[in-house]
């Protein structure tokens, strides 16, 4: 733990130091300091809210690998090919291959390309991409709502892939609003004390649904809460509650 000592009276607390929050949320704070906290930070809208950004900072995190790097604009591309095809030229020393050479110069274009997509993520997840909170003072807002294209198809047996498709999309579908929702979770039992990361409509093994995903205060772990597109305020419709992500602590 790097800043502990800016809280009020030289103790951990508010207004919260950055830093306790980023050591609390990656684990590596001892065990019972974070028992200690973790009750603090979640009474803390402030405090949940940067925890919140850092969960979702996280799981895009944890996608790049899987995404495709964008491609090299074309005119930066031949550049690098009539510069590579010069380095073949036969000049006494190693002769490389230019198809190898390409292939070389593909991967560290790519590789690059994820680092920097790395960084923006960081910044934009702990500056300015706080997931939807009511408005607190001192603390960024979330960017405008952003519409998923169309309904996600998930496997019931597989619904961590809804971690990445989800985050960062806000599209109630047929319940409309974020009040719409609540009203369904009320009315279906469920008590939710924060707002969600992500809402989009799905399809779970085929069936008709709206998912919303929530931070859970571990790390890589989200609560998936999925409903029927008809549920209100008078008609209960869960469908799923369930903890995806990474398993354990």
């Amino acid at each position: 733990m790097t800043d502990e000592s800016r809280g009020r009276g030289g103790v951990v607390g508010p207004p919260w130091s950055v830093d306790v929050l980023a050591d609390l949320h990656a684990g590596v704070l001892d065990e019972s300091e974070a028992a200690e906290l973790w009750p603090r930070v979640n009474a803390d809208p402030e405090a949940r809210a940067i925890i919140d950004a850092l969960e979702a900072t996280t799981a895009d995190l944890s996608l790049l690998g899987t995404q495709p790097a964008e491609p090299v604009p074309a005119d930066v591309a031949a550049r690098i090919d009539a510069a590579l095809a010069e380095e073949q030229a036969p000049s006494g020393g190693n002769v490389v291959s230019l198809d190898a050479a390409r292939r070389r110069r593909n991967r560290r274009l790519g590789w690059g390309a994820g680092l920097l997509t790395a960084a923006a993520a960081v910044v934009a997840g702990l500056v300015l991409g706080v997931p939807a909170q009511d408005s607190v003072p001192g603390v960024a807002q979330p960017p405008a709502a952003v519409p998923s294209e169309a309904p996600l198809a998930l496997s019931g047996d597989n619904l961590d892939a809804a971690i990445g498709a989800v985050d960062r999309v806000r599209d109630f579908g047929p319940l409309g609003d974020q009040d719409r929702l609540d009203a369904c979770l009320t009315a279906s039992g469920v008590d939710i004390d924060r707002r969600p990361i992500g809402v989009r409509p799905v399809t779970i093994d085929g069936r008709e649904a709206v998912v919303a995903l929530y931070t859970t205060g571990e790390l890589a772990q989200f609560r998936l809460v999925a409903v029927a597109p008809d549920c209100g305020p008078d008609n209960p419709g869960l469908l799923r509650d369930e903890v995806v992500g990474r398993e354990g602590g």
